[in-house]
Order: C-alpha cells, then structure tokens, then sequence
C-alpha cells in the first residue's frame, strides 16, 4: 500500500470517523489531568505531608504535559501522530502503575511529572489537535473544537469514576486499573490513526499568507513567539477563576462545595463555549475568534470584583466559562492558517506549551498575590492586566495580516490587468 497521503475534504466520512476516535482518545487521557486531583486527600493522609506538597504532583504534571507537547508535536510532523500516541499510551500506563506502587511523595510526584506529564499526557493534546486540523479545511474550527472538548469531557467524567473506585478499592488499585486500562484502549485506539495527514487545499483567502515564509509579515521565529507570549498571558488571566474559586468562595462563607459546583458550571459551559467558538471559527477565522474570546473573558473577569453574591458568583462563572473556552483551540486554528502545515505539529505544540504553563504560572500567581495582600481582588487586577497584554497581539497580529491581506490582493489586481 502506497504511504503517499490521500486527497480528503470536509465531506470524507474518514476525516469525521477519525475525529470521534481523537475525541475518545483526548477524553480517556484526560484522566492525568483530574486523578490526582480526586486522590490528593489520600495521597496527602498516606504519606503525612502538607497540602503544598500533596499539590505538587498536579503542577509537575501540568508542567511535563506542556513541555512534553513541543517534543510530541515534533515527532508526530516527522512520523505521524500514530508513533506519539503509542508512545504516550505506554507512558501513562507505566507512569499510574509506578505512582500506584510508590513509597513516598516523591517518587509518586516523579511518576506524574515524567512518566504521566512528558512523555504521557502531552502526547495526546498537541498532536490530536495539530492531527485534525490537517484533516479539516471548511469545516476546520468546528473539528479542532470538537477534539479540544475532550479535555473538558474527561472534567465531567473521570473524577466520579475515580472517587468511586477510591472508595471502594483504595487509590493505590484505583492508579493500577487506570494504568492497565490507558494502555489497552489508548494503545488500540491509535491504531486508527496510522494514516498519515491527507493533501489538502488551503482556503483561498488565507493560501498566500499560510504559503508566505514571513506570518504577519514578520519572521517566523517572532510570529511564533508573540503567540507564544499571548498563549501564556491569556492563560494566566484564565487560571485565575479555574483555579481559585473554590477557595474564594470558602473564603466568602459559601464553602467550598459551592466552590466546587461553580467550578462544574463553569468547566460545563465550557464545553458549550468550544463548540460554538468552533462554528464562530470557520466563519470568522482563528485571529479575530481568538480576540473576541478574549476581550469577553476580560468583561467576566471585571465582573467578579463589583459582585461576589453567591446568585450573581455562579451566572459570572457561567459566563466565564462561556467566554473563555474556545480561546486555545483558536491558536491551533491560527498556526494552521499561518505557518505552512508540515510544520503544525511542532507550532502547535509549542504554543500549547505556554498556555500551559500561563495556567499553571497564573495559578501560582494568584495565591501569591492572595498571601500578599489578603484578598482576590489585586489578583483579579492582575488577570485583567495580562487578558489586556493578549489582547494587545492579537489586535496587532490581526492588523498586520490585513494589511499583508490587502498588499496581496493589490498585486494580484496589478497582474491581472
């Protein structure tokens, strides 16, 4: 069989039958993300350390997850996404089977940070989404907001499974099953996705700025490195909600179980936020969807200094989740459109690293400026600060390409007559 790329469209059956196997694929590895969230009481009881050390295997798992992508999205341009999955598959299922058996905090918080992060988790976010967008041209918003989603799906299930289990069997059986069950379905699921990309048209008005060697009429290197900056700002203004609202809300005398059901609204309407960020997307394109996101996560965020009602706390959060969801997808979508498409594993990753750790450095930030001055309202100012720094590249980046958009098409009115 010949290993040259097929022709494909929107319409080709296989390109949806591949994006439902991505979609699985992104929402059963999505359990690195929420397990050892479930298990951190009992991880935390079990080895008789303090809450700031029981957190530590989420952020160094945080931390390999992005910086594993850039390496992952590298592998899948030369290789396809096929060898990074297998590879990532393997990876999780030693990396929980590891975790299970540890002895102490430390040797659990180097299973998820190396096995479960690096070369586990970030196999199966850049790629899959760098993977479909090459599989998608019309339609191309919808598809990678549709794979994205499963980062959300695997919020909605994987923390009752888990906690069920960790009733019933205990954290350390609980890892095991995990392990065994990410390599056995993830493992197989890949095996779906052996074809390499397909040869696709570029749409139209977009084909002379995705074929230019210079994005936005600047140097790749600087392109890639404002989206980089705005990756990292606009995650580190998002973090703040995500992470710290079931603390603010405890911190207000609602307790943290309402903190919590905020949090599932929020993560909820996220959901929704993708999908339709998605349709905006086709229509629209990644740059000015990338813009509207976040000029109206900033409005959510401004809205929770004045009110901090327990009514008003969950319509903010709803909004917020409805705001801000499809914002990352939409750097995907805008390195497609830009940079030429052999390159989309290793961009893509490399922008999804940043957002990444803007997420884990932004929730950092936040508790700092909370022991600082003894309240969320300096952190929310500083979210606004840097949702305002995104903002700013986008506009910039948006300008630039419609002024080159423009030189374009007055040149190719100057040959035609």
């Amino acid at each position: 069989m010949s290993s040259k790329p097929l022709l494909t469209d929107d319409a080709s059956p296989y390109a949806w039958a591949r994006l439902a196997v991505s979609l699985t694929l992104m929402t059963i590895s999505g359990c690195s993300m929420y397990a050892v969230v479930v298990v951190l009481p009992a991880v935390q009881a079990e080895f008789g350390v303090a809450r700031a050390d029981a957190s530590l295997p989420y952020s160094l798992t945080m931390i390999g997850f992005g910086v594993g992508g850039l390496f992952m999205g590298r592998l899948a341009d030369r290789f396809g996404v096929m060898v990074p999955l297998l590879i990532g598959a393997l990876s999780l299922g030693l990396g929980f089977a590891a975790a299970g058996m540890a002895g102490n905090i430390w040797t659990f918080s180097l299973a998820h940070g190396v096995l479960i992060g690096v070369f586990g988790s970030s196999a199966m976010f850049a790629p899959l989404i760098a993977d479909t967008s090459l599989w998608f041209t019309r339609r191309r918003g919808i598809a990678v907001a549709i794979c994205a989603s499963g980062n959300y799906l695997a919020g909605a299930v994987w923390p009752p499974v888990v906690h069920h289990f960790v009733a019933i069997h205990g954290w350390r059986s609980t890892y095991e099953g995990i392990g065994l069950f990410c390599v056995v379905t993830l493992s197989f699921l890949a095996l779906f996705l052996r074809r390499r990309p397909p040869v696709v048209a570029t749409d139209a008005a977009l084909s002379a700025a995705a074929a230019s060697p210079r994005p936005f009429g600047l140097p790749p290197a600087v392109a890639q490195s404002l989206l980089c900056v705005a990756g990292l700002a606009c995650c580190v203004a998002m973090s703040m909600p995500q992470v710290h609202i079931v603390a603010y809300c405890g911190d207000l005398g609602y307790g943290v179980a309402r903190g919590a059901e905020m949090l599932s609204v929020m993560l909820g309407f996220g959901i929704v936020s993708r999908l339709l960020s998605g349709v905006i997307c086709d229509r629209i394109g990644g740059l000015r969807t990338l813009l509207l996101g976040s000029a109206l996560q900033g409005v959510a965020l401004l809205l929770f200094l004045p009110f901090d009602g327990l009514a008003s706390l969950f319509v903010i959060s709803a909004l917020f989740g409805l705001f801000q969801g499809g914002i990352v997808p939409s750097y995907a979508i805008i390195v497609r459109e830009y940079f030429p498409p052999r390159e989309a594993g290793a961009r893509v990753g490399t922008v999804l690293m940043f957002t990444l750790l803007g997420m884990a450095l932004g929730g950092w930030m936040s508790g700092k400026i909370f022991d600082i001055t003894g309240s969320y309202h300096a952190a929310f100012i500083n979210g606004l600060a840097w949702n305002l720094l995104n903002i700013t590249i986008a506009v910039t980046l948006l300008r630039r390409a419609g002024k080159r958009r423009a030189g374009a098409k007055g040149a190719l009115a100057g040959v035609a007559w």
